[in-house]
């Protein structure tokens, strides 16, 4: 059998929004996590052993990551060419160019002669020796329209359109290799796919418009043993009877927020010609934590919002409290407090979220198909308008007034005490 592990999405170099300076070290303390995480899967590989290293694709964010974040990338998978781990690095949509031509964070590998180090930036069959013999990888990455086709024969077609030319022309391709494929040696399939079955996390709206999505048809292959997937952030294995696993491991480190709820991790995989096992891996990855409450009925709202962080473990948490609140209660809220009660957090923002006085939430009583009465819904209505408690009996008055063809005498009403009945009134007449 041959062990391998497969890991996708690492973005090393993303989020440091989430993250604050390290004094000790200068660096972005996200980036430390990244790159703490991505060491984790590498002392697996090591340590396990395993015989082969599948990386997925984006590496980065971009295609052009500062050299220090290169630096802190190439640290960590040198250590795989030191200790003799043939590896596969796929080339993501974020490792290319924004025209989508080339590899360019990643192809440095190749033109350096890494030991042991392939590039996948083509559709291409590699077959690899490894320590336990002999195993063949299917390299698909992230294709775009200018790839397979050109500007006139995507000319005036829908997106929909395209998607079907596009298949078309990767269908052909696919198979063309596919027949170059030593039939005794387990296979695997690396791409850096869009899967139409697939669940989407923070990769949602990274690639509209400049990639397609791919329909799982055409990974369903007998001549696979394994699907290895990369680009989409949650893991999922989108073949559930496993003939053959098509698995996404996931990205290793939460991007944002659209993640707070994933596990992160990677993929461990012993394989031969016909038989495969393989499992998830989860790492320990810094959380993520949303909070909201609305503090817009409350008449102390800061000593609320304190109150419910009380209860809350934050240590060490990338944390977003939102709070709804009214605009003539910002005043009652000290932000200075409410960072002191947050500081046990690795960081935090801290949003308000206004509550419009108009927008308030619908009564079920007065819904669709309703019996009450104009008198009794008005009273329901007004039994949920604590503003309007003043003066409820003389827009209960009024309104009867109405339903009986009397029209009231504004100059009775407006008081003091109820001087925006007519307001109110003329707003029910409506």
């Amino acid at each position: 059998m041959i062990k391998i592990l497969h890991l996708s999405d690492i973005h090393i170099g993303s989020g440091f929004s989430h993250g604050r300076i390290n004094p000790e070290t200068g660096l972005n303390t996200r980036l430390e996590d990244f790159v703490k995480t991505l060491s984790l899967c590498i002392d697996k590989a090591i340590n396990e052993p395993v015989d082969l290293v599948l990386f997925g694709g984006d590496a980065f964010p971009d295609a052009t990551p500062p050299p220090y974040v290169q630096e802190a990338f190439a640290a960590q998978f040198r250590r795989l060419a030191d200790a003799d781990i043939p590896t596969v690095l796929l080339v993501g949509n974020h490792d290319q160019h924004s025209q989508g031509n080339g590899g360019a964070s990643l192809c440095i590998y190749r033109t350096l002669a890494v030991p042991g180090f392939i590039v996948g930036d083509s559709l291409e069959v590699h077959k690899i020796l490894t320590k336990n013999g002999w195993i063949q990888v299917i390299t698909l990455p992230w294709l775009t329209r200018s790839t397979l086709l050109t500007r006139p024969e995507t000319e005036g077609l829908s997106l929909e359109e395209i998607n079907y030319l596009l298949i078309e022309k990767l269908e052909p391709a696919l198979e063309g290799e596919i027949r170059q494929l030593d039939p005794n040696l387990p296979t695997v399939l690396l791409g850096h796919l869009m899967v139409d079955r697939a669940t989407l996390g923070a990769e949602r709206l990274l690639a509209v418009g400049k990639g397609f999505t791919v329909p799982i048809s055409l990974l369903s292959r007998p001549e696979f043993d394994y699907v290895a997937l990369g680009h989409v952030h949650k893991h999922q294995n989108l073949n559930k009877d496993n003939n053959p696993p098509i698995v996404y491991p996931g990205s290793i480190e939460r991007v944002d927020f659209s993640e707070e709820k994933e596990d992160k991790g990677f993929v461990l995989i012993e394989i031969e010609k016909g038989r495969v096992n393989w499992e998830f891996c989860s790492l320990p990855v810094r959380r993520f934590c949303t909070m909201e409450i609305d503090v817009s009925t409350q008449a102390d709202p800061e000593a609320s919002i304190l109150k419910y962080l009380a209860k809350k473990d934050i240590k060490d948490a990338v944390v977003r409290l939102i709070y709804k609140i009214r605009s003539e209660q910002l005043d009652l809220v000290n932000t200075a407090t409410i960072q002191e009660a947050l500081k046990a957090a690795h960081s935090y923002t801290i949003r308000p979220e206004l509550v419009s006085q108009l927008a308030r939430p619908r009564l079920p009583e007065l819904g669709v198909g309703s019996n009450l009465g104009p008198i009794d819904a008005l009273k329901t209505y007004l039994n949920n308008r604590e503003d309007l408690k003043d003066i409820e009996l003389e827009l209960l008055e009024a309104a009867q007034k109405l339903l009986e063809g009397v029209s009231p005498k504004w100059e009775d009403l407006e008081t003091p005490e109820n001087a925006s009945t007519k307001n109110q009134l003329t707003l029910l007449e409506f």
